[in-house]
């Protein structure tokens, strides 16, 4: 069973809500970059959030978007054994510092957790210093999510959007 690494988060001292996924899935990982399996909807659902048609653009025209926007991106698990790219096959799973991580970002009013291994793997991660922020789970925008219609994911997705503004 292969380790797989996540990425560098992309933050900056704008940044107000935090995204954090699980680890970067297969796709990902080959093309190097967060969410680009095709079928995930994380692009679609973000850009329909800021009113920007984010997956029409390149990738570091995307990221740089997101920025703009005060949106940044990270994931819980630092590193892991996977096979595949279901979260339920994490194993041995170290997480990322994200209480450091939060700590460099003076304008963060909430973090957003993109699925219920994300959720728990974060919120554990955060410790006390999560009482701090406004903690929200989203339906997974991973194609394997499939209990939750797009049209449902996107009413929670929106919920982003109070905390955006500021």
């Amino acid at each position: 069973m292969s380790l797989k690494r996540c990425f560098a988060p992309v933050v900056d001292a704008h940044t107000r809500v935090l995204i954090l996924g699980s680890l970067p899935g297969e796709a990902s990982l080959a093309h190097q970059q967060y969410y680009a399996h095709k079928q995930n909807r994380f692009w679609h659902l973000v850009g329909e959030v800021i009113g920007e048609d984010l997956p029409a653009m390149g990738y570091d025209t995307r990221l740089q978007t997101l920025l703009e926007h005060r949106i940044g991106l990270w994931d819980v698990v630092a590193e892991a054994q996977r096979i595949g790219s279901l979260d339920s096959r994490i194993r041995n799973h170290a997480s990322n510092d994200l209480v450091a991580l939060v700590e460099t970002l003076p304008k963060l009013v909430a973090i957003a957790f993109n699925g219920g291994t994300a959720e728990k793997i974060g919120v554990r991660a955060l410790g006390e210093k999560g009482d701090r922020y406004r903690l929200i789970r989203l339906p997974s925008s991973s194609p394997a999510y499939a209990a939750v219609s797009y049209q449902e994911k996107s009413v929670d997705w929106h919920r982003l959007r109070e905390y955006l503004a500021g």
